[in-house]
């Protein structure tokens, strides 16, 4: 009975470990200035060293002549702790996995308290150090972060961020890799020279592939291959032959490797699907195959790309076979052989769990040669089998495009969309012929998204521009504002410009109410209406204004009608009304300006009622921001005092912003009704018929009471129902009793 090969050859010294260069020379030059630390954790893959440099750890810390980076290997301490001893009392290995309990946490302290029975220190290794429960840990914490002077901890783990972070936070951490391909080649072919061991070619590159970087995976899967294989007749050294280790490590061999790239660099089908078809019947995992047929690929680019340099990077490759893989990757070609791995590495991530792997690569077969024998490949072909149509390198066909040359702008004609914006361009609606008025559409009324202004040239002003000319231009201006936005436009349509100081180019315009001037305003600046009203302004009357808003005058200036679009019938009235304001509403209209559908009501003035304070809107000049000061916004649940409910409104004043009831006010009646008797306790609308005034539309007179508020509410009500207010009962609410 043989030991281990991974066991015989442990390395027992630093030097001997390879490719963890990043851990040994660290801790090695602590050793020497004899800087060790009380506890340390080392992490990394399995098989790569970890166990194995925390036992030469504790054989230079217990070495006679140390601390030491190089043990002496013959001192009591040193035999025990080296590949063929039995252990020391004073080095304890723990398995965590095993032992993870908090019991088992409080008998390695009590065994901590303890000085060693023979060498320097105690030393506790604790393997798979992410296995201890949160709660043995923390019986730990204290003995790791205060140790004895005689004891040393170290943590070996294969998931370092699973150990608790105060234990992790108070170790030296070294973080264990795997071993290169080259490196651990190097290590193998050594090893089979010590053992006496005849290799073939290509199998220590497949054990080394197999192993995956882990020497120890690496040492076990070499030591099933020469405990496997027999020594040749008339010979007593055993040889490793390379078939057999195909077959025991389930690659491809190599000749039917070469015999499909040969097939597929060719376009021949007669041979790949054959071969195809060996891979399956031997049992082999299509899924190995392609991984297998990727690497030879791989391999391929490489030689293509570097050349005579390749064996330089492809290692462990006779010359012979890099002359074979040469010839094969000139037959591909550099550009075809991208391709091709491209459609091998599509398909063995779409074989990842497939239900029928060998369909799949057949189809990846299929596809390859289509693409050799003259087709095209589209790059990360999906498994699917669906071909792409070919590439071409001509250019695409685009279809003519009628280029419209920049229009010439007028004042009468609205701004035309630039043609390079590739969307269709919507001319104005054009107004409709007087004898035929239509009702507004949703199209109509919904706002279109805003168009960028195309430049355009800015007319200089041959005289001083007055207010009578901005006046008159103003129809032009929202002309030109009507191709730029037309949601600014729908703004602009009730704003009136009420004067202009030439010297200061201040512009008054004239708002109904403050929530017109923060719309007119916008939210973005540089893209808001008043932005697109003085570009307008800037192209037709040749100034660039400032804005200075004002209270539209009490007469209430008549707005400009709209430009496109159809107009509403004057007479229409909302179905929503109540019929017995109609008659009012329609009398009001026909003595009013005429208006287009876009047009505000107006809001109802009193000669009494004190003037409204100026609107803020625009904050260029300072000379117009001091004078433009907004007023105070209503309080929450209160409604604009400056703007009253029309009829209908529902926001109506609370109920205990109602005056005191005044028995000596009589309000004025606006139609000639009988009077109202106040037998009633509560407000009682009059059934009794009404005639009102054919010539004058009906007045709200409302009344302001000394120390109260305006109420609006009670206008509308007197107005619309007839009613007569008698008087007001305080509201109690309902209780459980009442």
């Amino acid at each position: 009975m043989t030991t281990a090969l991974y066991r015989r050859y442990r390395p027992e010294t630093f030097g001997e470990m390879i490719g963890q260069s990043q851990v040994t020379d660290p801790l090695m030059t602590a050793l020497r200035g004899d800087r060790v630390g009380h506890a340390y954790l080392f992490s990394g893959p399995r098989g790569c060293g970890k166990t194995t440099s925390a036992r030469i750890l504790a054989r230079c810390l217990n070495c006679a002549e140390g601390p030491t980076d190089t043990p002496c290997g013959t001192c009591p301490s040193c035999v025990e702790l080296s590949r063929a001893g039995g252990g020391s009392l004073d080095v304890v290995e723990i398995d965590a996995a095993s032992h993870n309990g908090v019991d088992d946490a409080r008998d390695l302290r009590e065994r901590a308290t303890f000085a060693p029975s023979r060498d320097r220190f105690k030393i506790f290794i604790l393997d798979e150090a992410h296995m201890v429960t949160p709660q043995g840990f923390n019986a730990l914490l204290k003995l790791v972060e205060e140790p004895p002077p005689h004891v040393k901890f170290i943590f070996a783990t294969t998931e370092p961020e699973k150990v608790l972070g105060t234990i992790r936070s108070r170790t030296h951490h070294y973080p264990f890799r795997l071993v290169p391909p080259a490196a651990m080649l190097e290590y193998v072919e050594k090893l089979c020279a010590e053992e006496g061991v005849i290799v073939e070619q290509g199998v220590l590159p497949l054990v080394v592939r197999a192993g995956g970087g882990s020497p120890r995976d690496t040492l076990s899967l070499l030591d099933q291959l020469i405990a496997g294989s027999d020594a040749p007749a008339g010979s007593e050294t055993v040889t490793v032959g390379y078939a057999r280790a195909v077959a025991l490590l389930g690659y491809t061999h190599g000749a039917l490797l070469d015999e499909i790239v040969d097939a597929l660099a060719a376009g021949d089908a007669a041979t790949a699907f054959p071969a195809i078809d060996r891979v399956v019947q031997t049992g082999q995992d299509p899924r190995r195959f392609v991984d297998d047929l990727l690497e030879r690929l791989r391999d391929l680019i490489v030689i293509a790309a570097v050349g005579s340099g390749a064996s330089a990077v492809l290692r462990g490759i006779a010359e012979d076979e890099l002359d074979r893989m040469r010839r094969q990757a000139e037959s591909f070609g550099a550009a075809r052989l991208s391709r091709t791995a491209d459609v091998v590495s599509a398909a063995l991530d779409d074989m990842s769990g497939a239900t029928s792997p060998r369909l799949h690569l057949e189809l990846m077969v299929a596809r390859v040669l289509a693409a050799a024998s003259g087709g095209a490949m589209a790059s990360g072909s999906s498994a699917s089998g669906a071909m792409h149509p070919p590439a071409t390198t001509h250019p695409p066909v685009v279809p003519p495009a009628t280029v419209t040359p920049p229009a010439t702008v007028t004042p009468d004609a609205p701004a035309t969309p630039a043609p390079a914006t590739l969307v269709p361009a919507t001319p104005a609606a054009a107004s409709p012929p007087p004898s035929a008025p239509t009702a507004p559409s949703s199209a109509d009324a919904a706002p279109e998204p805003d168009r960028a202004p195309e430049p355009r040239p800015t007319p200089e002003p041959s005289a001083p521009v007055t207010f009578d000319r901005v006046r008159d231009a103003w129809p032009a201006v929202l002309k030109r504002l009507e191709g730029i936005s037309r949601t600014s436009w729908l703004l602009a349509t009730a704003v009136q410009p009420l004067a202009y100081d030439g010297d200061s180019e201040v512009l008054t315009l004239g708002f109904t109410s403050q929530h017109d001037v923060s719309k007119f305003k916008g939210t973005t600046p540089g893209s808001g209406p008043s932005d697109h009203l003085r570009t307008a302004i800037e192209q037709e009357v040749g100034v660039r204004v400032k804005y200075l808003p004002a209270p539209m005058p009490p007469g209430g200036a008549p707005r400009q009608p709209a430009s496109s679009g159809s107009a509403a019938p004057a007479d229409a009235a909302p179905a929503s009304e109540p019929a017995s304001a109609r008659p009012s509403r329609s009398q009001t209209r026909s003595a009013a300006a005429p208006v287009t559908e876009w047009a505000v009501a107006p809001i109802p003035t009193t000669d009494t009622a004190p003037p409204a304070a100026p609107l803020a809107v625009d904050e260029e000049p300072e000379e117009v921001e001091a004078a433009a000061a907004a007023p105070a916004p209503p309080a929450d649940g209160r409604i604009d005092r400056d703007e009253p409910p029309l009829p209908g409104d529902d926001e109506a004043p609370a109920f205990d912003e109602e005056p005191p009831y005044d028995p000596a006010y009589e309000p004025p009646a606006p139609y000639d009704r009988p009077p109202s008797p106040r037998a009633t306790p509560t407000a009682a609308p009059q059934a009794a018929p009404r005639t009102a005034p054919a010539a004058a539309p009906p007045v709200v007179i409302e009344r302001t009471p000394a120390g109260g508020v305006q109420r609006y509410g009670e206008a509308v009500i007197r107005q619309v129902l007839g009613a007569t207010f008698l008087r007001e009962e305080p509201y109690e609410p309902p209780t459980r009793f009442s």
